[in-house]
């Protein structure tokens, strides 16, 4: 937060796909905390760390989910951490510094903000009346993506009640958890944008899945799609589907 909108380096990943120094110390204070506690686990985290050995236990880490906001100062951003055993996510961190908000999850103990127990929202069970959040890959200036993504966007902004994106998938599933999203879609992220979150609205109630309804996999899932309730989740797949190009 002390850096935020002070005119930071940007470095590029990709076209549109920056980094800061602030990821990497971000990075580097988690790993390095982490490592000193338990020095037998593995790590994968987004700018620099892959410690993967096949051990029992692999921490996941993104220390800025919504760096392009972060850089430009929008306070839309989190830090997003997940635990793994055995390549299943039991223990998750989702953290927005400029909210205070930290929400916490746990298999089988259930998904929280702080002391409120989160769930995942009924109030919508068709698309008309719901209130759902997207994000864009980072690869759409590739042949054929950007087309693909506005086509979906279309058909569900002019289906729902509303759509908006606000660039941190970690923060979109955090909020589908509490309910304050109905639903959430986006394609083409990475195992550390998601680990925690889907665990999170799995745990609130909700159910995840990629675009055509398979079981999500945040190391191998193309797309993932989370919603509050199986209804409105069934609509959801049936108009990404009839949204392809």
């Amino acid at each position: 937060m002390e850096h935020l909108d002070t005119g930071l380096a940007i470095d590029l990943k990709g076209e549109i796909d920056p980094v800061t120094e602030v990821d990497r110390r971000v990075e580097r204070f988690l790993v390095e905390g982490l490592r000193q506690r338990f020095p037998d686990h593995d790590f994968l985290a987004e700018e620099q760390t892959r410690s993967t050995g096949g051990r029992e236990y692999r921490w996941v880490i993104d220390p800025i989910d919504g760096t392009t906001n972060y850089a430009h100062g929008y306070p839309c951003f989190t830090v997003s951490i997940a635990l793994e055993r055995e390549g299943r996510a039991v223990l998750g961190v989702i953290f927005q510094p400029a909210t205070g908000e930290m929400f916490t999850v746990t298999a089988g103990g259930g998904a929280w903000l702080g002391p409120r127990r989160l769930a995942a929202s009924h109030r919508a069970e068709s698309l008309d009346q719901s209130y759902l959040v997207t994000g864009f890959p980072y690869n759409l200036r590739r042949p054929g993506v950007l087309e693909r993504n506005l086509r979906r966007f279309e058909k569900l902004l002019g289906a729902s009640f509303a759509v908006r994106r606000d660039g941190s998938a970690a923060y979109d599933l955090a909020c589908v958890a509490a309910g304050r999203f109905d639903g959430f879609w986006e394609e083409n992220l990475s195992h550390w944008d998601t680990a925690a979150g889907a665990l999170m609205v799995r745990e609130a109630g909700g159910l995840v899945s990629d675009f055509a309804g398979r079981p999500f996999d945040p190391a191998t899932s193309g797309s993932v799609l989370a919603s509050g309730n199986e209804k409105l989740h069934r609509e959801l797949i049936a108009a990404l589907g009839e949204s392809k190009i």
